[in-house]
């Protein structure tokens, strides 16, 4: 099992999707600075600082026929390289030197990623239909600054803790 990878791309917006790529940034207790989410009722927060997702898996939603690509599904943190299947809640996952985040849970797909999806269905990015394809959100442990290329360690498994 693979347990380290590496940050593919950070990515950020003034809200909504798709989100755009960065080289570098803080990453605060709150997200990525200078992120902003069209819909804080629903997105953002302590809990949900942080969405990331798999570079592994948007190439396979490609392959699909799925007009998708790094930052389109709303994540900030697209990883690569990494057993995304062992990135669950409960995971803590170091970013670069110092970030440390834990994840909390699966996101639920949204009406705003639906143009990204052939026949316009988010559901493919589900946990519960299609389980190891979801995104998911964390919360940070420990701020501190990352870019792009900067190694991710899974540290725990909810198991371990």
């Amino acid at each position: 099992m693979k347990s380290s990878g590496y940050i593919f791309q950070i990515n950020v917006s003034d809200g909504g999707v798709p989100k755009c790529p960065i080289l570098q940034r803080q990453v605060g207790l709150l997200g990525i600075e200078g992120d902003r989410s069209a819909h804080p009722d629903k997105h953002g927060g302590p809990e949900r600082a942080l969405c990331l997702y798999s570079l592994e898996c948007i190439l396979g939603l490609q392959a699909e026929g799925h007009p998708v690509f790094p930052g389109a599904l709303g994540e900030n943190i697209t990883v690569a390289d990494l057993d995304w299947p062992r990135v669950i809640p409960g995971v803590r996952l170091r970013l670069g030197n110092q970030v440390q985040v834990l994840v909390t849970r699966f996101t639920s797909p949204c009406d705003t990623i639906t143009s990204f999806f052939a026949g316009r269905n988010p559901g493919r990015v589900s946990q519960t239909t299609h389980k190891g394809w979801a995104r998911v959100y964390a919360c940070v442990l420990q701020p501190g600054p990352i870019k792009s290329g900067d190694p991710v360690l899974i540290e725990t498994h909810s198991a371990e803790q």
